[in-house]
């Protein structure tokens, strides 16, 4: 089947004039989780990032270290695997011309990744689509969330974005990124798997007015709600159009969001101020109202949690597959009834399947669970008010000597994460430092950073704020990040432990504080190489789980986890 598509994709070639054909993992509103997922349909290759490029007769998938395993297994018979960044000025291929759309890329893409040694061509007309023309559900209307949940009225924000603009001495800016619109107007919606995320860009003036860039039948709720008028709302197809009847001569695009499709028509307009969209930094910082949802999230993600370690640790495993545990924590989590859906695609490896970074089972792809097997189980939920994400490696008989020690240098990692003085480590790429001193020390890694930041009921990926070797942001109160430094051995297991934390103050100090309410399997410690400090933390951490959660656990359930802090 992909043989075929790659097949009739090559035959377009002549007809474009074209010596081959870019596919990224995006679609055109730059969404992670796409509903219509272009790069597996020509090349089986399921991850989250990544680009194809299918010459005439070779074919070239770019992924970074978290899916190297992963791609050779799904796409390895068709595509040569390579390292993501050699795609930066690509010299595997010379003076060829390679088409791309241009709705799903942006010119600093195109610049940096293509420019150098090959012609690029635009081609508005999808390729992929031409081919193989994935049915994608029609979603639901866009809706709006109420203050209670969101913390701060949308009219606060849109004076917020009016004072900036002000500033920058521009007419607009043009909003991108879906998520940006969903946080500006406090709305969700349908459009995509794993986060509530409506499709659609936006435009708002100096002035207070803004446009927003969707069809009508998505915007219906909105135009009730009287938070949008209908002449507010410009169809996709109209907006050439609608840009040539706008009066003013700046406007502010975000180019790493910013298609050149819509850079393309704008130029023909304004003067464009090339600036970051400021909703990324303000987004980044929770208000209390959401840092108190979340929390109240993380109590009920935790009570599933906790049920789904305890089971899958008394259970008779061999009839237990990866993919009957990933569906059994699901089930535990829909007892919730804010509950509505995974925040990613469940990552349930055991043995060697736990050492694909981004691992999916599915019902004809699973692996029975063994007793002897390290299980890797990273999920998330989307609750009405939060998004979670956790890790939990977990066994089922005494492990062997090395694993623990492994495990208990990754704890300390984690551990040291959440333990730092963010006064003296105000940034990611020194606290990532932290994470991994314990696994250097006698010479591991792991190939992924240590942390990302996490949206409020939106995308369990979000930037600026995050923990690795190159992230210098600046962390400050109200952001939340992931803690989840791990190790992978090829074949044989992994290990990763990830909680979601957030940045507190106290006075004049900044500290993180736990979201995740779950316990860290103590049968895979080392306790000898905890301090008595680290031993005091988990203790801690592991009464804080008990106090919280044992309400909601039978009796079996909380005498188990009252083991923990025994």
């Amino acid at each position: 089947m992909i043989n075929n598509r790659i097949n009739t994709l090559v035959s377009k070639f002549k007809e474009y004039d074209i010596d081959g054909y870019i596919i990224p993992k995006n679609d055109e509103f730059f969404s992670e989780y796409s509903a219509n997922d272009r790069l597996k349909t020509i090349s089986n290759f399921s991850g989250s990032a990544g680009y194809s490029i299918i010459l005439k007769k070779k074919n070239y998938l770019f992924v970074d270290g978290r899916y190297t395993i992963q791609a050779k297994k799904e796409a390895g018979k068709n595509f040569q695997i390579i390292d993501f960044h050699k795609i930066i000025n690509c010299n595997l291929f010379k003076n060829l011309t390679i088409g791309f759309d241009p709705k799903f890329f942006t010119s600093i893409q195109i610049k940096k990744f293509f420019h150098k040694n090959n012609k690029v061509k635009s081609i508005e007309l999808n390729l992929i689509d031409q081919i193989h023309k994935n049915k994608v559900k029609s979603s639901k209307p866009f809706f709006s969330l109420k203050n209670k949940i969101v913390g701060e009225n949308y009219k606060n924000k849109i004076t917020k974005i009016r004072k900036y603009l002000n500033k920058n001495k521009s007419d607009y800016l043009f909003i991108t990124a879906p998520e940006n619109v969903a946080w500006l107007l406090n709305i969700r919606g349908h459009d995509n798997p794993n986060s509530p995320i409506p499709n659609c860009q936006l435009i708002i003036n100096n002035k207070r007015s803004f446009y927003l860039i969707s069809s009508k039948d998505k915007v219906s709720k909105l135009i009730n709600e009287k938070k949008i008028k209908s002449d507010q709302v410009v169809e996709p197809k109209n907006f050439n159009k609608f840009i040539s009847n706008l009066k003013g001569k700046k406007i502010i695009v975000d180019k790493n969001t910013c298609s050149i499709f819509f850079e393309n028509i704008l130029k023909k307009k304004f003067k464009i101020l090339s600036i970051v969209d400021p909703i990324y930094s303000l987004k980044s910082l929770k208000n209390k109202t959401e840092i108190k949802n979340m929390l109240n999230a993380h109590i009920f993600d935790g009570v599933a949690l906790t049920k789904f370690i305890y089971w899958i640790k008394n259970i008779n495993k061999k009839t237990i597959t990866e993919f009957d545990a990933q569906n059994k924590l699901e089930n535990f989590r829909k007892r919730n009834k804010s509950y509505l859906y995974p925040s990613f695609n469940t990552i349930a490896g055991a043995g060697g399947n736990g050492a694909i970074v981004h691992y999916r089972a599915t019902k004809i792809n699973t692996k029975k669970i063994n007793k002897k097997d390290i299980f890797l189980c990273d999920s998330g939920g989307q609750y009405k008010y939060g998004t979670t994400d956790v890790t939990r490696t977990i066994c089922f008989s005494k492990p062997k000597k090395n694993i623990k020690n492994i495990f208990t240098r990754v704890l300390k990692g984690h551990i040291a994460v959440v333990k730092s003085n963010l006064n003296k480590y105000s940034s990611g790429n020194l606290i990532d430092i932290r994470a991994r001193k314990f696994l250097k020390e006698i010479n591991l890694d792991y190939q992924h950073g240590t942390g990302h930041g996490v949206g409020f009921f939106l995308n369990v990926h979000e930037g600026p704020q995050g923990i690795s070797k190159f992230n210098k942001i600046k962390l400050l109160e109200g952001m939340i990040l992931s803690n989840e430094p791990g190790y992978y051995k090829k074949d044989k297991f992994g290990i990763r432990i990830e909680n979601l934390i957030y940045v507190k103050k106290n006075k004049n100090k900044l500290y993180f504080e736990n979201l995740t309410l779950a316990p860290i399997d103590k049968d895979l410690i080392n306790f000898d190489l905890l301090t008595n400090d680290e031993k005091n933390y988990l203790w801690k951490y592991n009464l804080d789980i008990y106090t919280k959660l044992h309400k909601y656990l039978n009796p079996s359930e909380k005498r188990w986890l009252a083991t923990f802090i025994q």
